[in-house]
């Protein structure tokens, strides 16, 4: 499998309400919160957890924080997002991936790539064909910096994504949720080789600047 740093899934939608999402996904509302339409790297968005044998809808920041220093000062600046899990191996993987606690559902709608020529690129949106809302492969944790921060596991595109990217998230079938919550580290592997079927993605090129001014063009994974 080869993985690619290029700008992958750092744009996102979950354009319904949290009550939708959580009647779809089963899962309770702790407490209140406001969740954007369009989801990009270091802002809010909406994740389904487990905790006690109960499933939570919950807002979280999108990207676990890596440290940063200051090339002039040597100093600790602002952490940059980690929002995609490319390599499973990875020190900043290991200790997570393994352990179920700290698997999450990512309601989605829609997400982009990237497509165009540089300076010019507009936003192409993929959906699940027949599904309103579907679930993306995700991991969470908690941290110092952001609190409740969470990312998405991708894999090898389809041929169906192919003409615009060599990379997509790990989508999950509806009867695939408790798997992803509960399977062992070789399910999470399983998972992230297993091919998403081609028939069920749904393609929208529209002329919509890539760039939204939140940081969608930030490009952040490991």
């Amino acid at each position: 499998m080869q993985f690619c740093h290029g700008n992958m899934c750092n744009l996102y939608t979950a354009r319904k309400s949290a009550a939708e999402v959580a009647s779809w996904f089963n899962a309770k509302i702790p407490a209140a919160f406001n969740s954007p339409d369009e989801t990009v790297p270091g802002y809010p968005g909406m994740v389904v957890r487990e905790e006690a044998g109960h499933r939570i809808l919950q807002s979280m920041t999108w990207g676990f924080p890596l440290p940063q220093k200051s090339k002039r000062t040597g100093l600790p600046i602002k952490p940059l997002p980690v929002n995609n899990v490319a390599d499973l191996t990875k020190p900043m993987w290991r200790g997570i991936a393994p352990k179920t606690r700290w698997r999450c559902l990512i309601p989605v709608t829609a997400f982009a790539e990237a497509e165009g020529e540089k300076g010019r690129k507009t936003r192409t949106w993929f959906s699940v064909k027949g599904q309103e809302l579907f679930a993306w492969a995700g991991f969470w944790r908690e941290s110092v910096e952001w609190g409740p921060v969470y990312t998405g596991l991708m894999t090898d595109c389809n041929d169906a994504i192919r003409p615009v990217h060599d990379r997509m998230p790990v989508l999950l079938h509806l009867d695939e949720h408790d798997s992803w919550l509960h399977g062992t580290i070789d399910d999470v592997i399983a998972f992230q080789y297993r091919c998403f079927p081609n028939e069920l993605i749904e393609m929208q090129r529209t002329n919509d600047p890539w760039i939204n001014g939140k940081g969608a063009d930030l490009i952040q994974l490991i």
